[in-house]
């Protein structure tokens, strides 16, 4: 269940977080930082971490799943250069925070999580949002609602598989953590008509989404 700080509180945090974790790390669109400043994080996330909510820090969802810390958000935000034409996919929408800033910022936006108990409660949180969340494996993305101008994966993962690129409008972008032996980076790609090239932009840990992990290589 969902557990609101007061309202007067909650303010004072999110301004804090605004000074202290997201300006002084490159999170400088002026919409992603009003965004950031009125929407009441806790809201998302599971009731007992409502004094946790703006830490610097994953925060534990259950089921082996975390949340990203403010500042991978915010920065995942900035570089996916998001617009108010935007037709947008979240992966691994988790409690929903993430698809409910995209929605203040973006056209239409699709969430999509894999865990029944975290789409139950992006349906709760996001229910006023006009964001449609779908409760499917999260490699695959959600075909049925392509192309999208933007993915954007919130998390990290092993590698971006192909049928989400495809799933992509061409010259449509793509923001992800991505991990390399063992080591998380933030990074935003762009389909184009020649292919889909990836890029890091921030050593900035993200939380781990399930499902991307490349079969085991062949030996004997």
């Amino acid at each position: 269940m969902n557990m609101m700080l007061d309202p007067a509180r909650s303010a004072s945090m999110r301004q804090a977080m605004v000074a202290s974790q997201l300006r002084p790390n490159a999170v400088n669109d002026a919409a992603v930082v009003d965004a950031m400043a009125a929407l009441p994080r806790e809201r998302y996330l599971p009731g007992v971490l409502a004094t946790v909510a703006y830490t610097d820090a994953l925060l534990p969802l259950g089921e082996g799943r975390v949340a990203n810390a403010p500042i991978a958000t915010g920065r995942l935000l900035t570089e996916a250069r998001v617009k108010l034409s935007d037709r947008v996919l979240v992966v691994g929408a988790a409690g929903g925070y993430a698809a409910a800033l995209l929605a203040k910022l973006a056209a239409r936006v699709t969430a999509l999580e894999v865990s029944p108990a975290l789409a139950a409660l992006a349906r709760e949180t996001l229910a006023d949002t006009g964001v449609t969340v779908v409760e499917a494996p999260l490699a695959a993305g959600h075909a049925a609602g392509a192309p999208y101008d933007l993915i954007f994966v919130d998390g990290a993962v092993e590698q971006v598989p192909a049928a989400l690129i495809d799933q992509l409008e061409i010259e449509g972008r793509l923001v992800a953590g991505v991990i390399d032996r063992g080591v998380s980076r933030l990074s935003v790609g762009r389909r184009t008509a020649g292919g889909f090239g990836l890029a890091d932009f921030a050593d900035i840990e993200a939380a781990h989404l399930p499902g991307f992990a490349p079969p085991p290589a062949f030996s004997f």
